[in-house]
């Protein structure tokens, strides 16, 4: 039995003459969190959207638990419990926490033209399970809109572990987010692993990855630039990669020859 919940060997992706990605290999190991780095036009999105499902790669090969894989969509990702969070969250604001727990998957009781919302059971289920991810919220009928940032993305993980998520993605969850609402967020990508949930952690921020995470894949315009263990890699060279290395020593010299005068 493999301990490699999903894999990427040398996909590519490309949309016409652009290409997006090129030879990208990640694996993603179960139960522990994944980080992939990258600034804006790194490839991230397309990254993302090829491993939710939303694009076919145009190269190489996707395995889910050693298994080669094709997906046509994301519900033919998430039929095999790789779920996606993206930064808007797919939630409606004015509708209460519990009804966006369950949206898309309502629980009903009574038959025919009786047949109705059980309310009361997916209050319950809603309030029982976010408390067991440790989210305390004094009432789940308030509106999601009501909630910080930091608490919807909390739900949202929530919600897709309450689901079956064996892979949870979460696109830039912290991007919008100040300290103390990323810190929500982080803690939660922490409750998800405990879990047993293997997480992929998609973010331009080298800190709060490095809170997190246990592998760290770095991209550079469509390629891997770079990829480490937690174990043998500190926050500063992680972040140094992350910015050019070579190329940060440089605009810092300018900048600092620039605040001398010289």
């Amino acid at each position: 039995m493999t301990d490699i919940a999903l894999e990427l060997k040398q996909v590519g992706k490309a949309f016409g003459s652009v290409i997006a990605l090129s030879d990208v290999s990640v694996k993603v190991r179960k139960g522990v969190v994944t980080c992939i780095l990258g600034d804006n036009g790194a490839g991230k999105s397309t990254l993302i959207k090829t491993l939710s499902g939303v694009h076919k790669p145009s190269s190489g090969v996707y395995e889910v638990d050693g298994v080669p894989m094709t997906f046509g969509s994301p519900r033919d990702a998430l039929a095999n419990g790789i779920a996606t969070v993206y930064q808007d969250l797919a939630t409606i604001p004015l509708m209460s926490v519990w009804r966006n727990f369950f949206l898309g998957n309502e629980i009903t009781k009574g038959w025919g033209p009786l047949r109705r919302l059980d309310v009361k059971k997916m209050q319950e289920l809603a309030k029982k399970h976010l408390m067991e991810m440790g989210i305390d919220l004094r009432d789940t009928g308030q509106q999601i809109g009501t909630l910080s940032g930091g608490e919807r993305q909390a739900v949202a993980i929530a919600r897709a572990v309450y689901f079956g998520a064996n892979v949870l993605i979460l696109d830039e969850p912290t991007s919008a987010l100040g300290v103390r609402q990323s810190g929500i967020v982080l803690k939660y990508v922490l409750a998800a692993k405990d879990r047993g949930v293997s997480v992929v952690f998609i973010t331009h921020n080298p800190h709060h990855a490095y809170l997190v995470g246990d592998y760290f894949y770095l991209l550079n315009r469509g390629q891997l630039a770079s990829e480490y263990e937690r174990a043998k890699v500190e926050l500063d060279e992680l972040t140094k990669a992350m910015a050019g290395g070579a190329e940060l020593d440089t605009l810092t010299k300018e900048i600092q020859a620039v605040r001398l005068g010289k």
